[in-house]
Formats: C-alpha cells, sequence, structure tokens
C-alpha cells in the first residue's frame, strides 16, 4: 500500500489497523536486513505518543513535564540574542570547543555551588545536548551489551530508552516515601553479583524523581554511595530539578561528598529553556577525558549560539530571582493539583505529595491498567501518562504520572474532574490508537528475536 493510499486510509481504518499495514509495508523492504540489534531496541517513547496527542485544542494536558516559559522575561531575551548575533555573530554561529565555552562551564560551577556543590572544577565539566545526552554518553562509555544498570522503580522513560537502545540490562530498586530503599539495593546487588552479572552504574533523581515526585531521604543519600562504593559500582545522579523545591534549602546532592564516584548530571531546560537543550555532566577528574571524547563523538561541539545565550543569561539576568519565581508558581499548581485530587479520586486511590518538580504519581487499585484508560481519558479532555512507561517491567500497571508545571491551576481542577470518572471505569484490554507499553516492548523483543534467527 502507498503513503498515499495509507493516508487515505487513515481516515476510515481503525488506528491499530493502519498501525499494522505501515509495520508490514515496512517490514517488507529490503533494508528492514540492514538494521542492527541495538536499532530493534529503540522505540517511540510512550511520554512523546501522548505529548503529540496533548497538542490538541480543548484537551487538558496533565502529561508533560514543561516549565512554565511565559514567566520568562521573553522580550529582553529578545533583545539579547539579537546583540550575540550583532556583536559576537562569528563566534555565536561558528564551531566552538568540543566540552563546551570555558565562561559557561565556570558559571555551571557557580549554579551547582547553589545546589551544594563548592568544589566543583570547569575542568570536569561538560556540556552536553540536555541531560538525555549526558545519560547516553554514560551509558556508551560504561556499558557494554549485557551490562546491567540499576534503577529506581520507576524511573525516568527516556533513561530507560537509552539503556534499551544499548543492549543494557536494567535492574529496578525498590522506593518508599523516602526514596531509593537503602537495604533493597544491597540486596538486589548481592543478587545480581551472585549471578554473575556485571554491574556498571546506579542510575538515580534522588529530588522530585521523575515521575513519582519522591525526594530521597538526607539520612539514607550518603548510605547508598557508600553501598555502591563498596561494590564498585558508579552513581548517575540526575538532577534537572534540584534548585525547585517548593521551600526550604536544597538537599546536598550525593555528589557533594562524594567528588571521585559520583557522575552528577545537569540541565537549564527546568531552570531556564528546554528549547535551548544545554545540559552538562560534572565527571571525577579520572574519568573526564573519556567521557569528554565519547561526547564529542556525537556533537563535535555543543551550539555556540545557545551557550552564549545562557551565557548571556546567568551572567546579565536574576536566574535566582527566576528561579524563587518557578517555586512559586510550582508550589501553587502542586497544591491546586493534590487539592484537586483529594476532592474527586475515587475510593482506593492514592498519590504522592512531592516538596518539588513537576510530578504527582497515583496509584489506582490493584488489578487496573492504566494504558486502556488513557484512550477514555482523552475521549474526556484529558491526558495523562500511563506508569507502564516508566518501568522496564512488560507488566501491566495500576499507576499514572501526572504534571502540573505547564498548567494554570483552574486548568488542573478541570483536568482532574475530567479524569475521575474514567479513573472510576473498569479498564478491560482495548485499543488506545496508541500502542501500549506492553504490546510495544512484546514487539520489539519479536522483532529482536526474529532478526537473531535469521
Amino acid at each position: 500500500m502507498s503513503h498515499e493510499t495509507l493516508d487515505a486510509a487513515a481516515g476510515t481504518l481503525p488506528a491499530e489497523a493502519i498501525d499494522a499495514i505501515e509495520r508490514a509495508a515496512t517490514s517488507a523492504h529490503r533494508h528492514e536486513e540492514l538494521f542492527s540489534e541495538r536499532a530493534a531496541n529503540i522505540r517511540q517513547s510512550a511520554v512523546r505518543d501522548v505529548f503529540d496527542i496533548s497538542m490538541r485544542p480543548g484537551l487538558v494536558s496533565l502529561a508533560g513535564g514543561s516549565p512554565y516559559l511565559q514567566s520568562l522575561p521573553l522580550d529582553r531575551l529578545a533583545a539579547t540574542a539579537a546583540k550575540i548575533i550583532a556583536e559576537d555573530g562569528l563566534t555565536a554561529l561558528q564551531y566552538g570547543s568540543g566540552q563546551g565555552s570555558e565562561e559557561l562551564r565556570t558559571q555551571i560551577c557557580e549554579v551547582m555551588a547553589a545546589e551544594g556543590i563548592t568544589d566543583a572544577l570547569p575542568q570536569n565539566v561538560v556540556i552536553t545536548a540536555g541531560s538525555q545526552s549526558a545519560q547516553d554518553v554514560a551509558t556508551k562509555v560504561f556499558c557494554n551489551p549485557g551490562d546491567v544498570v540499576l534503577v529506581e522503580d520507576p524511573t525516568y522513560v527516556g533513561a530507560l530508552n537509552t539503556f534499551e537502545a544499548y543492549q543494557v540490562q536494567v535492574e529496578t530498586v525498590e522506593m518508599d516515601d523516602e526514596g531509593l530503599v537503602p537495604e533493597q539495593l544491597e540486596a538486589r546487588i548481592a543478587a545480581l553479583q551472585l549471578a554473575g552479572k556485571n554491574i556498571k552504574f546506579l542510575y538515580t533523581i534522588p529530588n522530585f524523581n521523575n515521575p513519582s515526585g519522591i525526594t530521597l531521604a538526607a539520612g539514607r543519600r550518603q548510605r547508598i554511595v557508600d553501598i555502591c562504593r563498596s561494590a564498585n559500582i558508579l552513581v548517575v545522579e540526575d538532577n534537572p530539578y534540584g534548585l525547585l523545591r517548593f521551600s526550604g534549602e536544597p538537599l546536598a546532592p550525593l555528589r557533594a561528598a562524594n567528588p571521585d564516584d559520583v557522575i552528577y548530571m545537569g540541565s537549564f531546560s527546568k531552570i531556564f529553556a528546554p528549547g535551548l537543550r544545554i545540559g552538562w555532566a560534572l565527571v571525577p577528574e579520572h574519568l573526564q577525558r573519556r567521557y569528554y571524547l565519547a561526547a564529542e563523538a556525537v556533537t563535535l561541539c555543543p551550539p555556540a549560539f545557545n551557550q552564549m545565550l545562557v551565557s548571556a543569561y546567568l551572567r546579565d539576568y536574576d536566574w535566582r530571582g527566576q528561579i524563587e519565581t518557578y517555586r512559586g508558581l510550582y508550589a501553587e499548581r502542586c497544591a491546586a493539583l493534590l487539592a484537586a485530587l483529594e476532592e474527586h479520586m475515587p475510593p482506593g486511590t492514592t498519590w504522592t505529595r512531592p516538596e518539588g518538580g513537576f510530578f504527582v504519581w497515583v496509584t489506582l487499585p490493584e488489578g487496573v491498567d492504566t494504558y486502556p484508560l488513557l484512550r477514555k481519558a482523552i475521549d474526556a479532555g484529558v491526558v495523562f501518562i500511563p506508569g507502564a512507561a516508566f518501568t522496564p517491567s512488560d507488566d501491566p500497571s495500576n499507576k499514572l504520572r501526572l504534571a502540573f508545571s505547564a498548567v494554570p491551576p483552574e486548568a488542573i481542577a478541570e483536568g482532574v474532574r475530567r479524569l475521575a470518572p474514567v479513573l472510576q471505569q473498569p479498564s478491560p484490554r482495548c485499543s488506545l490508537g496508541l500502542t501500549s507499553a506492553t504490546e510495544t516492548k512484546q514487539r520489539s523483543t519479536h522483532e529482536r528475536n526474529h532478526r537473531c534467527r535469521g
């Protein structure tokens, strides 16, 4: 079937039929046999699926974890961008350092000092295309196919996609209301080592975990690093939300007292602008060169203009004041979401109460699968992310993630009001117009096995 015929059929056939036809047409192409085994593990993110749907007019999106950019001084930033081009355009539009500009790396050390890391040196900072790129580089540098990476359960879907692409075995460690449980981490490491597994690092989001919103308790932080150090396992600490605590001072990062054992990843996506795609990794000095060379092999150099705009923002604007504005905004919106959940959620439903960040994690009664409920929620005019997206397990999930950061309080209340009746309904297996997490994972496994056989 041609693309034109397929497009015409899209208005009359069910979404799953269109998907099946398209897969059949693609798999029949002679280039299919050229794909690597790694490519079989690369799949569409459920978050991206839902993000695209959430752009439809009239929907209340509680799905995407986007910052509220309307609070930025956009007119001033426009003038700053124009000035950079006018006065330093030959630098801004040219190739730059593969490690990133020295000015921005120095400023990033000041940002990390505000988070509690006071001994960072610019030479150990590598600028990346957001923290997503920093995760990719860490996995590439340290992991062979079949190696083990430990993660919290649940964890960031983008990290799971990266690990799957590199054919890494992802093993989860249980969390409770105070974050990663040290005893569970110790037991999981011991069991995996007894089975002969090669564990490379623990990937953790200790502050306002995406998707759960849970924060790792201060009293557990050093214990987590000590457990990993004794097993010769690196800690990869992802902290994009650390400065967005609603009240009080940020908790000291795991990296603060452990410069040799933690790779620390930060990002301007949540505290400034995600569209600039500027993040960083603070790498232990003895690991920095290989990490930097691997990053350079992918991007050659981070975009000079974007770096210069971020540097100007940190130099000439009240970026700390802007973070205070964000903290107030997000605290208000989180409170609106928690109040709406309290008012509307059906019996047997529970949720986390984050102290910062963007997300609340909702748990429905056992036996409920939130993926089939997504289609009904869309029909009701609200969007969420099903919990199955945030775990490597193929099992159905009775969890879902709600994001409050980009939605005004009154819209949050309306979204929860629309969602509540959907969650009271049974959730039989049905088509979503999307591919479910389980279906996608099963398809990836089937395709990978098929290639290995043939």
